[in-house]
């Protein structure tokens, strides 16, 4: 027998004499259970009456007068060739035609989720960029001086998705960020409506406190004690990266930040020649210079040897240099490795040298109980970078940083700004979290992944993550023995990430090794280019290394199944037929 829904509202009818423990009874919602135990302790009639008449027009549905409820929010056949920007609110009697705009605009929106779940509609409708540029069928992508009417505005909005990529289809696997997640959706809505920043509680006090729970929650999941730490939401992955090594600096040489680069002896960086390429961006960017930049060997699977790591290490001792920062990356870009955490973790402490660990796009494995043993050893790391909105399917963008100790975020980038961050406001001013952030205006990134938290739960979570690597698992066993398949690498991928090479008829008896290997090099970009061009589904190629282009598909969309995994291979195998 199911159990009883806790939000469930069934109250009893009142009878004539009020019985307050049949009252007490029948309340089920959260705030009805704190009602009713007052209720139960209270001796005051009146009182009692008071609260309980309050809380029956409270659960009573509002009752607008003359059908307002209805009409408000009914869509009306209304002219917007005549309306303009200038007619909406704050216009005098601008309620209405708002509206009516809005109400046009949902429907646009609620049609392309629809469609986007529909696995008959394409993945998109693909033109090149001159092309758009140039106009379609009355979409034009030029800016006038004079306003255009609401209608055109209309157009515009159905055009703009009509001429994208439909990102959330079943069929789209091209990037880590895939799916249509509709609390997210709904999430990232209300965030735009509420249009604040994140840098003082004093303007987002609810989104600030929901960013300080959640990165608790998430450091916690990392396996800091009671989630000790600081932590961040930054503008992507790679942003947080570039926080990672910033924070390492500071944390050894804290002069840098008055006295630049020339404070400090010349610092080397250590990752994975598979790391994401933030890594060396970031080399660039904070001034370290990208030769400074070590890179790592790795095995056959695109882990890091460790080996390789303490010798580079010690090679940089005996040159002079200070080993700064190492790089370990817990789910790759292409091969979706994991690097050996515990290991590195050992030479990190041996040498003093701050250990961050990539986890862009396989810390969701920590939401799942059978799977976070891959990143075996990440409670040790001194940050973390972890992007719900990669697998764990928040829309775009969320990105966190994740530091071990406190503090530091807050010395690193504090500058003090007197007309953001008075120290003499009226509440707690350690929940303005502005001055932590190299920018200053900063995004509501927190609450579609709060909002989804609470809707999914960390089990919801579990089984997406869980169910991914379950369809990997399928499309692995399917393709690897398959004829016109190769594998990039043997054995079970740690992740979604499955690379395979398809070899089309033409090329599996050519025995010339050298010819063979540069016409496949081409086999990938042909096909996925007929792929965009018939819309049918989506999937990225690219070379690694010594070898040539060869397919990398990923899953992280909640609403792929094996039949549309089965699709992607006959479609490749259509499109390759005479490659």
């Amino acid at each position: 027998m199911a159990a009883p829904d806790p939000d469930a509202s069934d109250l009893p009818a009142r009878p004539s004499s009020y019985d307050w423990s049949g009252v007490a009874h029948g309340c089920r919602r959260k705030l009805g259970m704190k009602i009713c135990g007052f209720l139960q302790k209270s001796n005051n009639p009146d009182e009692k009456s008071s609260i309980v008449g309050a809380f029956d027009q409270a659960s009573t549905p509002r009752k607008f007068p003359s059908g307002e409820n209805e009409s408000r929010f009914r869509r009306n056949e209304t002219d917007f060739s005549n309306l303009y920007a200038r007619d909406l609110l704050p216009a005098k009697n601008g309620e209405e035609p708002t509206m009516q705009f809005l109400l046009e605009v949902v429907e646009i929106l609620t049609n392309y989720v629809r469609k986007t779940f529909d696995r008959s509609t394409k993945v998109l409708d693909f033109h090149h960029p001159h092309q758009l540029l140039e106009g379609m069928e009355g979409f034009s992508l030029d800016l006038l001086d004079q306003p255009e009417s609401l209608e055109q505005i209309l157009v515009d909005c159905r055009d703009t998705l009509k001429y994208g990529v439909r990102t959330g289809h079943p069929r789209f696997f091209n990037q880590l960020s895939t799916g249509l997640d509709i609390i997210g959706l709904a999430g990232e809505w209300l965030t735009s409506t509420a249009n604040t920043n994140m840098f003082t509680y004093e303007i987002a006090p609810v989104f600030v406190l929901m960013e300080q729970i959640t990165l608790k929650k998430m450091r916690e999941m990392v396996g800091w004690p009671d989630g000790e730490g600081d932590g961040i939401f930054s503008p992507g992955g790679a942003i947080s990266n570039m926080y990672s090594v910033m924070i390492a600096r500071y944390k050894h040489f804290p002069e840098v930040k008055t006295k630049g680069m020339t404070a400090a002896p010349r610092l080397v960086l250590f990752t994975s020649e598979h790391s994401h390429f933030s890594i060396k961006k970031a080399s660039a960017t904070l001034g370290f210079g990208t030769e400074n930049l070590i890179l790592l060997k790795t095995d056959q699977r695109g882990r890091v040897i460790p080996d390789d790591l303490e010798a580079k290490v010690i090679d940089a001792k005996r040159k002079g240099y200070v080993p700064l920062f190492v790089n370990a990356t817990a789910g790759t870009t292409v091969y979706g490795a994991f690097d050996p955490i515990n290991e590195i973790a050992d030479i990190c402490e041996k040498h003093n040298i701050w250990l961050h660990v990539d986890g862009a796009w396989g810390g969701g494995l920590l939401m799942s109980r059978k799977h976070r043993h891959k990143l075996s050893g990440i409670e040790r790391a001194n940050s973390v970078t972890w992007n719900p909105h990669k697998m764990m399917g928040v829309p775009l963008q969320c990105s966190a940083v994740l530091v071990r100790e406190r503090g530091l975020l807050q010395g690193c980038n504090s500058m003090c700004a007197g007309y953001l961050f008075q120290p003499d406001k009226q509440y707690d001013v350690t929940y303005d979290t502005g001055d932590k952030a190299i920018q200053c205006g900063r995004h509501v990134d927190i609450f579609k992944f709060w909002l989804m938290w609470k809707a999914k739960g960390t089990e919801g979570f579990e089984q997406h993550i869980d169910r991914c690597l379950e369809l990997s698992t399928y499309l692995y066993q399917k393709i690897r023995n398959r004829d016109g398949y190769e594998m990039v690498f043997e054995g079970e991928p740690q992740h979604t990430n499955i690379c395979f090479w398809y070899v089309p008829p033409s090329l599996r008896g050519l025995r010339d090794v050298e010819e063979r290997r540069q016409r496949l090099h081409k086999v990938a970009p042909k096909i996925k280019a007929m792929m965009m061009e018939s819309g049918t589904t989506m999937v990225g190629y690219q070379p690694q290394g010594d070898k040539v282009n060869f397919f990398r598909m990923v899953i992280s969309n909640p609403a792929a199944n094996r039949s549309d995994i089965d699709f992607l291979i006959d479609e490749i195998e259509r499109l390759g037929q005479d490659c």
